[in-house]
């Protein structure tokens, strides 16, 4: 017995020492500081209420998903849109009385061009569609996370639609040699080519969250990210919660250009800062 627990004490310390290590070569390698985002939090309720002031409306893609409920329930608490319209291949159900007011729209995404009326009249679209080639194969995959999203961008626009907001992830590169990278880059520059007055990508890293439908690979890397994290901030990881705060507190800003990219520390920072 207490040889077993010599080797589990010694165990726990080398994978300790991993961890920080790793943690440090990580925090090597982050993304620069950001800058524009630190003063947020002093400045969210002033922002909200000028923001409410606008009537403004919005629609989200990807509410079923983990990202976009997390943002729709941010949305919801902080009340700056007059109204906000799910699009998606279902009616959700919500237990939450604050829900109720909310309008659904349920599309085929393979005929999209069939509900282009469900994407008009919205002032900010927010978009968090997304696959993996282990759910949906390749071509599963390429035809959401770049038709389904490059074809409710363009009706979205439009349709009138002048901010859109696009969950895309961290090296995403056209020029990319691996497939996700590609496809995540590829419909980040197409979407830009659409002229949109504001275009913000926000490029998260691992996203620490416990998916409903969790594969072991996918559990495994939030774990040790999880816990790289704990020791310190990385580029290579974010909580979701964080990437919604983010997306929602953006939409407050004015933006300094625009097409504006948010890597994993901008989104950190600025979710971080959010409504606090």
């Amino acid at each position: 017995m207490k040889l077993l627990d010599s080797i589990l004490g010694n165990a726990t310390g080398i994978f300790t020492v991993v961890i920080v290590l790793i943690a440090v070569i990580f925090n090597y390698f982050d993304d620069p500081d950001p800058v524009k985002y630190n003063s947020m939090a002093e400045d969210t309720k002033t922002l909200e209420e000028n923001f409410r002031q606008q009537n403004k409306s919005c629609f989200i893609l990807g509410a079923s998903g983990e990202t976009g409920r997390m943002l729709l329930q941010d949305l919801l608490g902080r009340n700056i849109f007059s109204k906000i319209t799910l699009i998606g291949r279902r009616t959700l159900t919500f237990e939450d009385k604050a829900n109720e007011n909310l309008v659904q729209e349920v599309v085929d995404f393979e005929k999209l061009e069939d509900y282009a009326a469900s994407f008009q009249g919205h002032d900010v679209g927010y978009c968090c569609l997304g696959t993996t080639k282990a759910k949906a194969g390749t071509e599963g995959f390429i035809r959401v996370d770049h038709d389904y999203v490059l074809k409710s961008a363009e009706l979205a626009k439009a349709g009138g639609c002048a901010e859109f907001h696009l969950e895309s992830s961290r090296g995403a590169d056209k020029n990319s040699n691996f497939l996700y990278l590609k496809v995540k880059g590829q419909v980040e520059a197409e979407i830009e080519a659409l002229g949109f007055d504001r275009f913000a990508i926000y490029r998260p890293g691992v996203l620490l969250v416990d998916r409903q439908e969790s594969r072991p690979a996918e559990w495994l890397a939030r774990k040790f990210f999880g816990a790289v994290s704990a020791v310190c901030s990385t580029a290579m990881s974010i909580p979701i919660q964080a990437v919604a705060k983010a997306m929602a507190s953006n939409t407050l800003l004015q933006p300094e250009q625009k097409t504006e990219i948010l890597e994993n520390k901008d989104i950190a920072s600025l979710g971080k800062g959010a409504g606090q």
